[in-house]
């Protein structure tokens, strides 16, 4: 059964390129992404983890802990890496993959795709993203299918929204990115958002005369 937000990370023990890892332990006290790749030595994948390899200073500016699965032993991702590293210039796969050949964590997170099947029948991971908090519990998921690679800018963006959102109440609008204004929660009064907002906020005047749309600037930003 796939997880839904707010379930806790499962706990597992699995063999990786840094070894063997414990997954509660790895991710304990830390934001942390997990993502699913269908196979090693495939075209996709390959871009996949490059553009992850670039990024990793943004994750770990961020405090996010990456880690990432694809189902075939260790060896053989370990022998993947240069041509990930090849093929993306300035990359450095210095993250875990994670060994998944008989796709028992697959199965554990729910993310096989019933649509991409291997040369022995078996159905390969899908392109999986998840987003757990410090409290080990899962913030955001996104799935696609094995034949569309993840746009990792936008993974970032939602990490960036999940952690102000987490802190302030707020919530990010449509095509938010750091910086731009927030929306105050429905749930908070407008005294109360008076005190909780020194920078103040507008509300946007709209025909059902309702003054539910409230902006304000991202609070954590002088």
């Amino acid at each position: 059964m796939a997880l839904k937000l707010g379930d806790a990370a499962p706990s597992f023990v699995a063999d990786s390129t840094h070894g063997k890892i414990d997954f509660h332990q790895y991710i304990t006290g830390s934001w942390a992404i997990l993502f699913s790749h269908p196979n090693d030595f495939t075209p996709v994948c390959t871009t996949e983890l490059g553009a992850v390899g670039k990024f990793l200073p943004e994750f770990e500016k961020r405090g996010v802990k990456v880690i990432a699965l694809s189902c075939n032993d260790v060896e053989s991702h370990k022998g993947w890496i240069a041509d990930i590293e090849s093929f993306t210039p300035g990359a450095k796969v210095s993250y875990p993959i994670l060994a998944d050949p008989t796709r028992e964590l697959a199965v554990k997170f729910g993310m096989l795709d019933p649509d991409e099947i291997d040369a022995k029948g078996i159905p390969l991971t899908a392109r999986a993203v998840y987003v757990f908090g410090p409290d080990k519990k899962l913030k955001l998921s996104i799935l696609y299918p094995a034949t569309t690679g993840r746009n990792f800018n936008e993974v970032l963006r939602v990490i960036d929204s999940l952690q102000l959102t987490a802190n302030y109440s707020v919530a990010t609008p449509v095509n938010w990115n750091q910086g731009d204004k927030c929306m105050v929660v429905p749930s908070l009064s407008n005294d109360a958002a008076t005190a909780k907002f020194p920078k103040g906020f507008e509300t946007v005047e709209v025909p059902s005369g309702k003054s539910y749309i409230r902006l304000t600037p991202q609070p954590n930003v002088d």
